[in-house]
């Protein structure tokens, strides 16, 4: 792993919490997508090196809808940027880690992602992002 690539967090109101984020970071966001898939849109600020990425629910049966109705808002995962995201998984699955997708899918910001169950890291979703090439 080479660098926390972002840190998720799920929010009720993306246009909302988008302006939120404005006033505290002092910049606009550079990025909205949808990731329908996950049902889900998503809003990126870069901060230095890590980005935040805002997640908000498209449908009710989306991942963040649940987590959302589980917990309220707040940070959902931190994601770590990797160079081979095939050689990762193997490796954290022979170190016993339990990965919830083992083929890594499509996700935002031009992303293949994997995520590791938080029950194997001490109760944090972790998401592994590799750049599409």
């Amino acid at each position: 792993m080479r660098k926390i690539e972002h840190l998720g967090i799920a929010v009720k109101d993306l246009k909302a919490s988008n302006q939120l984020f404005k006033k505290l970071l002092g910049k606009e966001h550079y990025k909205e997508e949808e990731v329908g898939g996950e049902g889900v849109m998503t809003s990126f600020f870069q901060v230095g090196e890590t980005k935040i990425e805002l997640l908000e629910a498209t449908r009710p049966d989306s991942p963040i809808a649940k987590y959302l109705e589980k917990k309220s808002e707040g940070i959902h995962h931190i994601a770590f940027d990797v160079e081979d995201i095939h050689a990762e998984v193997e490796r954290l699955k022979a170190e016993g880690f339990e990965i919830l997708n083992e083929t890594p899918k499509s996700g935002a910001d031009n992303k293949l992602v994997v995520f590791l169950h938080p029950k194997s890291t001490n109760g944090v979703l972790v998401e592994l992002c590799q750049e599409r090439k």
